[in-house]
């Protein structure tokens, strides 16, 4: 038997909030051990240089930071930028100011409860107050109120965007699954552009996480977990043994199941994305209609997203077709960020695209060359809005389907938030008061995007499980 290395906490994968809850833990003086299969940290926060005849570092995965709370990373020590864009939105939108007072008010009232115990939905309602707004957003589809409020098709269909980014769901989906993503959407405010690319930001967290003492480890892959409650063991690949008394799962609430060796459940359960990720260069940005590359490209530029098309590509995509007008929103991060390319890049117009698709759930991609026509059918959608073939300014393109998202990264079914996001309050009266990152084992718990309130390159769930952790050894962080 190898000998057993012991712990305060072993983290299970190095995500972004893995490094955050390692950080907190280890300035309370906790041992942290970080383990992580792949041979980088960040998770899906992490920048690559895709194509290696240039020097372009992409954001490959996640590409937006959304919800970290300013707070949380200056009690971090990070200081990476986080660059608001020039311009939202393309088409631009212009919301009634009823509108936009609305989501203001929610944003300012419920984003701060994000870092806090959980709620009961009686206290956050009161909280709100605002009962026209709780129905909206909390009791009824999203549908109603886009209906309500907007008589345009257009601007009907760039706000459902918000509520339909890795999820998979209709406007009127009486589950509201598209509230829930809605609602973390536009809580926070802006979506902001790290300077120097996602892998700036993980960079920086690993460096806090080392600083406050804990261990990290690369390439090391965990393949079983065992607690008894009080005491947990971790096991992996290469034989080693880790023993602690409490294991923070950074990885998926579904993949965390099969470590701790729980019977595989209804395969129907299990989590389904519906995104293509497309990355790419460009010799320079395409002519737009309208307006100039550059305030097309800077902010969101919403591609065939109107309200019609967007439940036309959801009918196509349950009927197990590849929509035949992709939906998709596109940005430019080399417009905010020129720091991604090298100067001689820079000289040259060269300029990084990012484009992310809706409603391509994993379940079209099971043939051979679903990949190969979802991607020719999203750049046609994109040509139909542009005044040439994004073809003619291409260096190089990657696209990356839930299947594979799978593969590299252990999101099940290339969940982007590993599972459907849960609403931000306590949904049983035994949950109040505690951090949404609890599982059924008393010292496992969760630490990425599966936990309540996570999702997004936020930071929150490695904040909320540190605190719930050191709750349990009697300290607060």
């Amino acid at each position: 038997m190898p000998e057993r290395q012991s712990y305060d906490v072993v983290i299970v994968g190095g995500g972004h909030n893995a490094l955050v809850a390692a950080t907190i833990l280890g300035r309370a003086g906790r041992s942290v051990l970080v383990l992580e299969r792949r041979d980088e940290l960040g998770g899906a926060a992490v920048s690559a240089r895709l194509f290696p005849e240039f020097d372009a570092r992409v954001s490959r995965y996640s590409y937006l930071v959304s919800l970290f709370p300013a707070a949380l990373l200056r009690s971090l020590g990070v200081s990476v930028e986080l660059r608001a864009r020039r311009v939202a939105a393309h088409p631009p939108l212009d919301p009634d100011p009823a509108w936009q007072a609305m989501l203001a008010r929610v944003g300012e009232r419920l984003f701060p409860t994000l870092t806090e115990p959980l709620r009961s939905r009686s206290e956050m309602r009161r909280l709100l107050d605002d009962d026209t707004a709780w129905e909206a957003l909390f009791e009824t589809p999203l549908s109603e109120l886009l209906e309500r409020s907007f008589a345009s098709d257009l601007v009907r269909g760039t706000v459902l965007t918000d509520a339909l980014i890795g999820t998979f769901a209709p406007a009127d989906d009486p589950e509201l699954r598209q509230n829930r993503c809605f609602l973390y959407h536009v809580i926070g405010g802006s979506w902001d552009v790290p300077v120097g690319g996602m892998g700036a930001l993980s960079g920086a967290l690993a460096e806090a996480a080392l600083s406050a003492g804990a261990e990290l480890l690369i390439r090391t892959e965990v393949v079983a977990v065992d607690t008894d409650g009080r005491t947990a063991e971790v096991r992996c690949a290469d034989g080693r043994l880790y023993a602690s008394k409490h294991v923070l799962a950074g990885v998926a609430p579904h993949v965390l199941d099969r470590l701790l060796g729980k019977a595989p459940g209804d395969p129907f359960d299990k989590p389904e994305g519906a995104q293509l990720k497309i990355n790419m260069l460009l010799s320079r940005l395409p002519r737009v209609p309208g307006t100039t590359p550059e305030d097309a490209f800077t902010g969101t530029f919403h591609v065939n997203e109107g309200y019609e098309q967007l439940e036309e590509a959801y009918r196509q995509a349950c009927a197990g077709e590849i929509p035949s007008l992709p939906p998709c929103e596109v940005y430019c991060h080399s417009l905010t960020d020129p720091t991604i390319l090298s100067p001689d890049l820079r000289a040259r117009g060269v300029h990084t695209l990012t484009s992310f698709g809706l409603h391509m759930p994993a379940r079209l991609f099971a043939n051979g060359d679903a990949k190969e026509r979802a991607v020719a059918a999203t750049l046609r959608s994109l040509n139909r809005v542009l005044d040439e073939p994004i073809e003619e300014c291409l260096l190089g393109i990657e696209a990356l389907t839930p299947p594979e998202l799978e593969a590299e990264l252990g999101l099940p079914g290339g969940h982007i938030f590993h599972r459907d996001l849960a609403w931000p309050f306590a949904e049983s009266d035994e949950d109040v008061g505690r951090w949404g990152v609890e599982t059924d084992r008393p010292n496992v718990w969760l630490c990425g995007a599966g936990a309540r309130r996570g999702g997004g390159v936020s930071g929150i769930a490695g904040h909320n499980v540190a605190r719930a952790v050191l709750g349990e050894f009697g300290s607060s962080a």
